[in-house]
């Protein structure tokens, strides 16, 4: 039981500041419930049924994998003492006396008014989403012990390069590029490793990219309503304090989300004559993910620019592009997280550096002199740099780790043939809806079934009007038709 008072041999450091720690340990928080639960419902329901469990168990796994690999080594390869120009030395944050200190990025020469803890937790919970997010590009084939032994390795040679290089007082951050809370570090990198991770292991099976239905669209919603919700913390945490810019942050990251959503919906609307709720998700996360790199050092009015064009460049990177480029036909990218988080990432890196005001990055704790608005053009090529060596390396050391697990360790990246047929059962011997017959009560009272099994087989008979191409298989996902169940007495 905890005491209000300190205990003995121990006092309250002067540099503690109980709201900054409070607010980060919050922030924090949020953020871990973007991926648990928030992306484990998402993707279970976008699914089939057939992959809910699998694609649940992947964001489930990468969340817990992280955390074990970031306290051994990981945070101080991201956030500690410069070990080499890309990373820092690692090395462990499991003593009491490391955890009670204060919080500081050496290399960077910044330190914060909490303890260290408090920074490592906070840390984690990004480098998790990032592999969760990635896994969004794998779903529906990847092999679960490939992913396994994928996730400490990405974690270790990409993910601790690209933040120590960005955040943490690397040449990125000494040139000046700008990545608020994670625009480039998280989102370009999981979309550029997601989409060349995906043409590595290779497609689903036929049937699935052919039928890509979700099995359940509620779960989706709820999952994006705390991805959202979530990204308050995402980005009003960065600040690394109660401050005011990360209100600014909070305000502009749902400015420009609402945005953004508004312009999907209205694109679908335009163009395949209804709205989608899955389309409206889609620009939801857009909008959420080029946010990211500016929200506290733009105004509100940038956000709406960014917002808008965060709906309509993905947009069309999505439903035309990628329908139309035969590259995007051949890299089977489950849940088009290179639409999502590479295209929207770097728009938003690359609008940073038109839209960042002098203002918002003095409040950030920057000495760049905002963007191109603000007549300093030299910040639009900067963001570039940035996002090309993000790219660069992610498309360098993804295939790699993927071709040192199935070529050294001879693991296969992809299930075959017929586990891919089965899914969850084959995989996990376990079920989304782990039964046969679901009990049903009658109008009088008496028992009754639903035979799932009739109810596989009346699906497959399908029904006399399907929907057309356009309508099912925008934005993505498809919308197919109500499945006709057969009730047995």
């Amino acid at each position: 039981m905890s005491n209000a008072t300190a205990p003995v041999g121990y006092v309250t450091p002067d540099w503690l500041d109980t709201g900054d720690n409070a607010w980060q340990l919050t922030a924090g928080s949020l953020v871990a419930l973007q991926s648990v639960p928030g992306l484990v419902v998402l993707y279970a329901g976008v699914m089939k049924r057939k992959w809910a469990i699998n694609s649940a168990f992947m964001a489930f796994y990468a969340f817990a994998a992280v955390l074990i690999i970031w306290v051994l080594y990981g945070y101080k390869m991201a956030f500690g003492e410069q070990w080499i120009p890309l990373c820092g030395t690692p090395g462990n944050v499991l003593g009491i006396g490391t955890q009670l200190g204060q919080s500081n990025l050496p290399a960077a020469g910044l330190t914060q008014n909490y303890p260290l803890s408090t920074m490592v937790y906070f840390q984690f919970v990004f480098a998790a989403i990032t592999l969760v997010i990635m896994a969004g590009a794998f779903l529906g084939r990847m092999n679960f012990l490939a992913w396994m032994i994928f996730v400490p390795l990405w974690l270790t040679f990409s993910y601790t390069i690209g933040a120590f290089s960005l955040w943490a007082g690397g040449f990125l951050f000494k040139l000046g590029v700008i990545d608020y809370s994670g625009g480039y570090v998280i989102h370009l990198s999981s979309g550029t490793a997601g989409f060349v991770g995906a043409a590595v292991i290779g497609p689903r099976h036929p049937s699935d990219r052919e039928d890509r239905r979700p099995n359940n669209t509620l779960f989706v919603m709820v999952g994006a309503g705390i991805l959202w919700v979530g990204w308050n913390g995402f980005n009003g945490g960065d600040p690394y304090a109660a401050n005011a810019d990360a209100g600014v942050a909070v305000l502009n990251t749902n400015i420009c989300t609402a945005m953004s959503l508004l312009t999907w919906t209205i694109l679908d609307v335009l163009v395949y004559g209804k709205p989608s709720i899955i389309g409206a998700v889609q620009g939801m996360i857009t909008g959420l993910v080029a946010i990211t790199p500016a929200a506290g050092v733009i105004a509100g009015w940038g956000a709406i620019v960014m917002g808008i064009l965060s709906g309509s460049i993905p947009w069309v990177s999505m439903n035309i592009a990628g329908k139309r480029l035969r590259l995007f036909q051949y890299v089977d990218d489950t849940l088009g997280i290179v639409h999502t988080h590479m295209v929207a990432g770097t728009l938003g890196g690359f609008m940073t550096g038109i839209l960042a005001t002098v203002e918002g990055c003095a409040a950030f704790g920057l000495t760049n002199p905002g963007g191109a608005v603000a007549g300093n053009g030299r910040q639009v090529w900067v963001q570039i740099v940035g996002a090309l060596f993000i790219i660069g390396w992610n498309m360098a050391w993804t295939p790699l780790i993927l071709y040192f697990i199935k070529y050294v360790l001879r693991v296969p990246l992809r299930m075959s043939e017929a586990d891919l047929l089965i899914g969850d059962d084959a995989a996990h011997g376990e079920a989304a809806y782990a039964f046969d017959e679901v009990p049903l009560l009658h109008r009088h009272g008496e028992p009754s079934h639903i035979d799932v099994t009739d109810m596989h087989a009346a699906n497959k008979e399908g029904s006399s009007s399907q929907p057309s191409d356009k309508e099912d298989y925008k934005n993505g996902l498809g919308a197919g038709p109500a499945v006709n169940v057969r009730q047995v007495v």
